[in-house]
């Protein structure tokens, strides 16, 4: 039989939202034993890479509204964000930035020594709470820092999770490998946080770190929850070239332009009113066009691209306020951007969709939440603004850490455990993956997968294309890639390589149909053969539901409560 360990609540991801739940539970119960389970170590989650704001409404008296942020995310969502949800995040996000600022957050200052904020895509006013251009470092530092206050909070560094065991109704327990020792075990609880992040390494040019496949999105699709809207990914428009690192969206917050090969600041066309500063779907699909017309530079690894000017800002204002950047800008592109031009194109940035929850963050599962990018609970819609994406995962943090604490209090589970199906997850991963055999290299496979995804799944998409990429991963889905060479127990990186590429796979699939059944274009999803928005037949979420042959596509309402779709014009 597996051997088990037991607490109370698990927390599956140790970014923003994970962090945020497990102090929120710790203040509320000092009782309750915590297990904080990442497949890093703690300080290695991709939420450290977050650089340019986290989206507060802070000044009301200088004319900034709650109501206004909350406008600005619909429209920007393109009228796909539950408005309830959007109204929640929006009132609540306020107190979360002095929470953080108490707690230690080295926030930027004004010069009247108030929090710094800076503009950003979609915004009608300075609203993203910046520290330089490392927002998420200090973030996840000060959350980890207040974490060693809880006695009752351990942290597994290094545990891959496999899968969710329940009893069809509610949650029991999860799988995990113990990466140091290569032990398989059953970690049992009552109830259950996915903080597990976005998948957004399931594209080839992309922001996220490599650790960031789907296996948190797959756990919970293969345990009966829906992924929702997983045909909205967000594309960034600023990747520097050729690594795809993000060049934050505060660079053109500071001022910075985008420009041609004719040296024009060519968003005049695309929203004159907005100019760099649009929502990121929109200027992704200008640069996209202004390259595909040929007015793109063409760069030495043989990708188009664009130029993103930070010159006039000046030497001193970019060391201050964006000393990663020009770091960045020197170590991979050897180009210094108070002197130079930076080549940058739209890179894979966030997913917009998720596990499916309600407003609370709870998912389908009796006993499992689901918090911050692993989550959709629809704050974002079809389109994110920049910087409420650490909002998110910080005030669902907070809310789901304090539910599954009252739901903890308050259930008695009596159901005997189901070793049978621990004993089925350990037959999948090693009988199924680590003694699997065949002669095709997973890591060629993976890359075939991701570039496939970057091929037809991009900033514009259509239906040739789309049913080609599906047609594709199926393919490579059944070639006999799940063999691993490695044997050895301990750190065996090939092992879990192949595990994350097994669910990289049921992913993708999921984001390839979404987009080939959604025949119109809404936010990040622009379909050339279907270019308008189509609200009489696409004004609905997308639920994919698990099944073995192929996934089941079902539809779920938008909540709207005060404002009516209309054209987003910026």
């Amino acid at each position: 039989m597996v051997d088990s360990i037991e607490y109370d609540l698990l927390i599956v991801g140790s970014g923003l939202a994970g962090l945020r739940a497990a102090i929120a539970a710790a203040k509320k119960s000092s009782k309750l034993k915590i297990a904080v389970i990442s497949k890093v170590q703690v300080m290695r989650s991709h939420s450290v890479s977050a650089e340019g704001g986290t989206a507060a409404v802070l000044f009301e008296e200088e004319g900034d509204t709650i109501e206004s942020h909350i406008y600005d995310t619909i429209k920007g969502s393109d009228f796909l964000a539950d408005q309830d949800v959007v109204v929640r995040l929006c009132k609540e996000m306020p107190q979360e930035i002095y929470q953080l600022e108490h707690w230690g957050m080295p926030w930027s200052r004004r010069k009247d020594g108030k929090i710094g904020q800076r503009m950003f895509g979609g915004y009608s006013f300075a609203r993203a709470s910046y520290a330089a251009d490392k927002v998420g470092f200090y973030e996840m530092q000060t959350l980890y820092d207040t974490c060693q206050k809880f006695e009752n909070i351990e942290f597994f560094n290094e545990w891959f999770t496999t899968s969710i065991i329940h009893d069809g109704q509610r949650f029991l327990a999860v799988t995990a490998i113990e990466l140091s020792s290569g032990n398989f075990m059953a970690i049992k609880g009552k109830a259950l946080i996915i903080a597990t992040g976005g998948a957004g390494r399931i594209y080839s040019y992309s922001t996220y770190a490599l650790s960031s496949t789907p296996d948190g999105l797959d756990m919970a699709y293969r345990a009966g929850m829906a992924l929702k809207d997983m045909e909205f990914v967000q594309f960034h428009p600023t990747g520097i070239l050729p690594s795809g690192i993000l060049i934050t969206e505060g660079a053109r917050g500071e001022g910075g332009y985008l420009l041609n090969n004719k040296e024009e600041r060519f968003m005049k066309k695309y929203a004159a009113g907005k100019m760099e500063l649009a929502p990121r779907d929109i200027v992704c699909r200008a640069m996209m066009t202004e390259m595909n017309d040929g007015r793109g530079f063409d760069h030495e690894t043989g990708v188009r691209c664009l130029k993103l000017d930070l010159r006039h800002l000046g030497d001193s204002l970019i060391k201050e306020k964006l000393g990663a950047i020009r770091e960045i800008s020197i170590k991979f592109s050897g180009l210094d951007p108070s002197q130079e031009l930076l080549d940058v194109r739209p890179v894979c940035h966030y997913m917009m969709g998720g596990i499916h929850t309600n407003i609370d963050g709870a998912t389908e599962l009796q006993g499992v939440w689901a918090a911050g990018e692993a989550a959709c609970n629809s704050t974002h819609g079809a389109n994110r603004l920049g910087a409420n994406s650490t909002s998110e995962c910080i005030v669902w943090g907070r809310i789901t850490g304090e539910l599954a604490v009252d739901y903890i209090q308050k259930t008695q589970i009596t159901t005997p455990f189901p070793h049978h199906l621990v004993e089925a997850e350990s037959k999948r991963i090693y009988d199924g993956i680590f003694r699997g055999n065949g002669d095709v290299n997973p890591y060629e496979i993976r890359q075939q997968l991701t570039d496939t995804l970057t091929d037809k799944a991009h900033v514009y998409r259509n239906e040739a294309g789309l049913v080609e990429g599906l047609k594709k991963i199926r393919e490579l889905k059944n070639k006999a890639w799940k063999h691993v060479d490695d044997k050895a127990k301990e750190y065996n990186t090939n092992f879990t390589n192949v595990m994350e590429l097994d669910s990289m796979f049921r992913v993708a699939e999921v984001v390839l149909i979404g987009a080939i059944n959604r025949k119109e274009s809404r936010g990040g999803h622009a379909r050339t053969d279907y270019p308008t928005r189509d609200d009489s037949n696409f004004l609905h979420h997308t639920l994919a539901y698990y099944d073995p042959k192929e996934p089941i596509m079902k539809k779920h309402p938008v909540t709207i409560t005060t404002y009516k779709p209309v054209e987003r014009k910026y």
